[in-house]
């Protein structure tokens, strides 16, 4: 089920497309009952540093300004980056998951080797996926104004980065104007360095460590979840701008155990995997790419908000470090 959620997750987590704000929804988790809510929110808080988005980590005169990001569209945006002025004042450097340089790379790399995008060779998705998956896929790509003849020979894990994406909110696609690309936007305009946490071919690596079973069993779940789609979207925006990020991890396990003929031990096996490929060593790649930044002088980094929170987040390693760790005001 993890693979179910994926796509969702990614948001939170920085692989997924950027997407725009124009999406009505209902807030999924605000339709809970109220002891399953109060549950679920003690699940989330059980965890180091589960609440807030924005944080300081000094140790020894160093200082490192953190921003958990929503790498969607949101115009709420605009507020959080009025925030970020005084640590764009002071920063050496500016710390991002993927930044310019990095994206041309991977750019370049993806017209050198089509078949990390699309299958080059050998059977389609109409022949991997039985009839009624793909017609259903089918359906959803031309949703997103992707004809039926293109998906039809697009890799999977790309397939399902797409539908992360609700229909309604294809217009911003091209927009790009999640957090962190307003951050690096920000930080060229100041002339600013912007070095990122991680090689862009990082993307690849995590899908690698799927077999195409588990990729084309990602399009499957996701698909199950294509009807609730906006919901999904509002209920993630919602959990964030309300500075509890790792509300929609928690969420996602519970959506899991609902899932007819799945059991607890399935659930806490395949989220053990995910946040260890996806969240944990990420986390701990990143932290001496922090330290060594700020070595140099004040670093702003802004990454997915889900890396924030845990035992093994970024917060609980950089303390491990000797960092002193303190919440600022996200609002």
């Amino acid at each position: 089920m993890f693979r179910s959620l994926f796509p969702l997750l990614l948001c939170f987590l920085g692989l997924a497309l950027p997407a725009g704000a124009e999406c009505v929804g209902e807030n999924l988790i605000e339709t809970l009952a109220e002891a399953d809510r109060a549950a679920l929110m003690q699940r989330s808080h059980a965890v180091p540093f589960a609440q807030g988005n924005f944080w300081r980590a000094t140790r020894q005169g160093q200082e490192i300004t953190l921003i958990g990001t929503y790498h969607m569209d949101d115009p709420r945006h605009a507020g959080t980056l009025e925030r970020l002025a005084p640590a764009f004042a002071t920063a050496r450097t500016v710390l991002v998951e993927a930044g310019p340089e990095e994206l041309s790379a991977l750019k370049a790399r993806l017209a050198r080797e089509p078949g990390l995008m699309v299958i080059t060779d050998g059977p389609t998705l109409p022949e991997l996926l039985p009839p009624q998956v793909w017609g259903k896929l089918s359906a959803a790509m031309q949703a997103r104004g992707v004809p039926g003849f293109m998906a039809a020979k697009m890799q999977p894990w790309y397939l399902s980065m797409l539908l992360s994406i609700p229909p309604c909110a294809l217009d911003a696609m091209g927009a790009d104007r999640g957090l962190d690309a307003m951050v690096i936007e920000t930080a060229k305009a100041r002339g600013l360095p912007v070095k990122a946490l991680e090689p862009y071919d990082t993307i690849f690596g995590i899908f690698d460590a799927l077999d195409r079973t588990d990729q084309l069993s990602m399009i499957t779940a996701a698909l199950a979840l294509e009807e609730r789609s906006e919901d999904l979207s509002v209920t993630m925006a919602e959990a964030y701008f309300a500075e509890e990020p790792r509300l929609i991890w928690e969420f996602s396990r519970d959506m899991a155990l609902t899932v007819e003929g799945y059991t607890p031990e399935q659930v806490a096996h395949e989220f053990a995997m995910m946040e260890a490929a996806m969240m944990i060593n990420r986390n701990r790649g990143w932290v001496p790419v922090l330290t060594a930044a700020v070595a140099e002088g004040p670093v702003l980094a802004a990454f997915g908000a889900l890396h924030l929170s845990g035992p093994e987040g970024v917060l609980a390693l950089l303390e491990a470090e000797g960092f002193t760790v303190e919440r600022l005001s996200f609002k």
